[in-house]
């Protein structure tokens, strides 16, 4: 792949200002680690995603759609191809009594911010997920005993081709952390979520509960992926890896969270590399320990680095 030609071929479509070459991952993902991306472009609106898309096709070049990188980890030798990021250029969202319409960049937080002022219950759980829309829809996020499928009505979603179309919640075949959007290689361009009208102060009150038991739980001061890894059936994978003695383990600057052994943390200037090792050292003890094989919850994506480049 011509990288400079495909950056200028792009930047006739988005600008300038939407567009870069040669980008540091560790800039788009919450673990503050990974290589640079070819190229990274943020589409405004549909129009622009499509017309991407078609020259992705067209040009036969490898493609990696992301949101706000928060279930991201980016390896050291950085990402080849094109990078589309569906961020806050893509963030508007609209309320009409009980139901949201939200733009797939919008952050969880601004909208469990926007349900409370509507006094629009049900969204709590997601509030404090730090992460965009668009990744919720396709990971089906959850946390204390809500999920996005209790909320969604319909999501409208783009193909490779550029078709849009939307899907009914039995359409987008909600299962844990998976939807159609993964199963089909989708892209979620927005969705209609229904909440219930509801008190504000109670809604306060469970927004600030559900704040309050994630910061004391969770590792919020350091660069994460929030829960590194699914949970098993029938266990957990937090209390499995601190049952192994895991707790605290650390290679360089990847660390199994002292504070929630589900997490693992870059405690500052850790590489992919070393997060990677710490996961493999986690799963293998685990399953050594209980015959239970971990499964990352973290998305893994690009290359290792050349051998030139780790000397």
């Amino acid at each position: 792949m011509d990288k400079n030609k495909v950056y200028n071929d792009i930047l006739n479509i988005v600008g300038k200002e939407n567009i870069m070459m040669d980008e540091p991952m560790k800039k788009h993902a919450s673990f503050r680690v990974g290589g640079p991306a070819d190229v990274l472009v943020r589409p405004r609106n549909e129009e622009h995603l499509k017309d991407i898309l078609l020259y992705i096709k067209k040009e036969n070049i490898p493609y990696l759609v992301i949101g706000n990188g928060s279930n991201l980890l980016v390896k050291d030798g950085g990402i080849r191809g094109i990078v589309v990021e569906i961020s806050d250029n893509y963030s508007d969202f609209k309320i009409d009594e009980n139901r949201i319409e939200i733009q797939a960049g919008a952050l969880l937080s601004r909208i469990g911010n926007a349900a409370l002022k509507a006094e629009l219950k049900g969204f709590e759980f997601a509030s404090g997920i730090p992460g965009s829309f668009g990744g919720a829809l396709a990971m089906n996020a959850g946390a204390y005993g809500g999920e996005i499928k209790d909320i969604v009505k319909t999501v409208k979603v783009m193909d490779i081709d550029g078709n849009i179309f939307e899907l009914s919640n039995e359409e987008m075949n909600f299962g844990y952390r998976k939807s159609a959007i993964v199963e089909k290689n989708y892209i979620a361009l927005s969705a209609v979520v229904e909440l219930e009208k509801g008190s504000y102060d109670d809604i306060k009150a469970t927004m600030d509960d559900l704040k309050e038991r994630r910061t004391s739980k969770q590792p919020l001061n350091f660069a994460s992926a929030g829960s590194t890894f699914k949970r098993p059936e029938g266990y957990f994978a937090g209390k499995l890896i601190q049952d192994s003695g895991l707790k605290g383990l650390s290679i360089g600057d990847a660390q199994v969270s002292e504070k929630h052994s589900g997490f693992v943390i870059n405690r500052g200037n850790a590489t992919a590399k070393e997060l990677l090792d710490l996961m493999f050292a986690v799963k293998a003890t685990v399953n050594a320990k209980f015959g239970v094989m971990l499964e990352e919850e973290v998305k893994i994506v690009g290359e290792d680095p050349a051998a030139e480049d780790e000397k």
